[in-house]
């Protein structure tokens, strides 16, 4: 595993990322997220309309022994997210990613990684902060640059931190966030699902391999 030529191609995908409004107009919303059996990697893709009702969900589980490192989530976890994002018959106007866009040492977190790689307007939802400081207005900023924002569901509840990962603004970012919220949930919904979805194949595979 070479770290320098994956940066590499970090670098590369980040000068191909763009942060202005060109998805047009937002109808369908999905969310991604992943789960782990040992050294498989199950990826949850769920696609929503405007009022958040799910059109589809789809799914891939796919063997992997790349480790967790920070700021590296694309090599680990991005082949399984693809191949359950091939499988969609409905593809998303917008796909809310669990992990860093732009808010990245590098400007490629996953979900710009993704974006660029599938050509799909994306969105970086992260529970963690890689760097950057907040300002007065909530947004997030790394020198002058302003990299992503900091959000809360409900007043006293963790912040998630928002970020473009490709083909949208960053404010078009946080008010789909802010739209896509479902109280008591934390995350957007369509988030929140895929994050269920994954948990449940989770355990289906693990009690499969308790049968065994």
């Amino acid at each position: 595993m070479n770290i320098e030529k994956l940066k590499e191609e970090q670098l590369a995908a980040a000068r191909k990322v763009i942060t202005t409004d060109e998805a047009g107009e937002i109808k369908t919303i999905g969310g991604c997220d992943c789960a782990y059996v040992k050294s498989t990697v199950i990826a949850a893709i769920v696609v929503c309309d405007d009022k958040l009702n799910v059109i589809e969900k789809r799914t891939a589980a796919v063997e992997t022994d790349f480790p967790y490192l920070a700021g590296m989530l694309y090599f680990r976890e991005g082949h399984a997210i693809k191949e359950a994002f091939g499988k969609l018959r409905h593809k998303p106007d917008a796909l809310l990613v669990d992990g860093h866009g732009i808010l990245h040492p590098l400007r490629c977190g996953i979900a710009s990684h993704l974006g660029v790689e599938l050509n799909q307007a994306t969105i970086g939802i992260a529970k963690t902060k890689l760097l950057g400081e907040e300002d007065e207005a909530g947004n997030i900023k790394a020198g002058n640059e302003i990299i992503g924002a900091e959000i809360r569901a409900k007043p006293h509840s963790k912040p998630l931190y928002v970020s473009v990962g490709h083909k949208l603004s960053l404010q078009t970012a946080v008010d789909l966030v802010h739209k896509t919220i479902r109280p008591p949930h934390k995350l957007p919904e369509p988030l929140h699902i895929a994050h269920r979805l994954a948990d449940k194949m989770r355990k289906e595979l693990e009690n499969a391999a308790h049968k065994e």
